[in-house]
């Protein structure tokens, strides 16, 4: 079952919203549901590497290339 949201919005980023519809022919929902997707997957990646990053210290990867160089 789909629920609603409703959420408040100032002009400027109304405008910036219903340029970004009629320039990708998206609806404002489909656009607000895309970005909303994208966080919340963005703060999930980041708390996952937060609680993995002791591990790959411990195994000497200080850095994102560290992890690069190995898993390449």
């Amino acid at each position: 079952m789909d629920s609603k949201l409703t959420n408040r919005i100032d002009e400027e980023l109304e405008k910036l919203l219903e340029d970004a519809s009629i320039r990708s022919g998206q609806s404002k929902s489909e656009l607000v549901r895309q970005a909303l997707k994208r966080q919340l997957a963005i703060e999930s990646f980041q708390q996952l590497r937060k609680e993995l990053l002791p591990y790959g210290e411990a195994q000497g990867w200080l850095t994102d290339e560290d992890v690069f160089r190995e898993v390449s």
